[in-house]
């Protein structure tokens, strides 16, 4: 019991006060009633609307490894690809800067970052035997806008790949709006 509330309260799930509350109360407990309303209320860490990073490597290693879905992604993200492949979706992540550094290591892997629109991606570092493809740069921002997001990729590669996908918007949602 002092375990979950321990990991709700580091998920930001419960409040430090929260925390110490609902801890006194567990080590005072005499019943598993009394432990069982302790962490009703709590939602399930899989069941949180934003999934808290843990600061560990994305690592696909002869495998593939995703990222998706509402996420927050730290100031710095370290990616590895060894003849695998690592999939960071950023169209409903929380960018936790403006400028959002990933180092990556591909080694016969491939790096596939999906950015949303008005998101600039840089691509820098060593490759040997390796490519980037895709668009990097939006279109320029219109004026009074704030700067666009940066997503600088740092790469050492060895026989890898860096792909940049933009997803289009579909003409379809635009005639199904103008016809009704």
């Amino acid at each position: 019991m002092i375990t979950l509330l321990a990991e709700a309260a580091g998920d930001g799930r419960l409040t430090l006060s929260e925390h110490s509350e609902r801890a006194e109360r567990a080590y005072s407990a005499r019943t598993l009633g009394e432990l069982a309303v302790l962490t009703t209320d709590l939602a399930a860490p899989a069941a949180q609307p934003i999934r808290l990073d843990g600061r560990r490597p994305v690592a696909g290693i002869f495998s593939r490894e995703r990222r998706d879905g509402r996420w927050v992604v730290p100031e710095r993200l370290t990616v590895s690809a060894v003849f695998g492949e690592v999939v960071l979706d950023l169209r409903e992540a929380i960018l936790q800067s403006q400028r959002v550094t990933v180092l990556a290591t591909l080694m016969g892997g491939t790096l596939q970052l999906i950015v949303p629109e008005g998101v600039t991606v840089e691509t820098t570092g060593t490759a040997l035997l390796s490519t980037t493809s895709g668009p990097r740069a939006p279109g320029p921002p219109p004026a009074g806008t704030p700067p666009a997001p940066v997503i600088e990729v740092r790469t050492f590669a060895l026989g890898g790949r860096v792909k940049i996908v933009r997803p289009r918007r579909s003409r379809w949602r635009g005639f199904s709006r103008r016809r009704s």
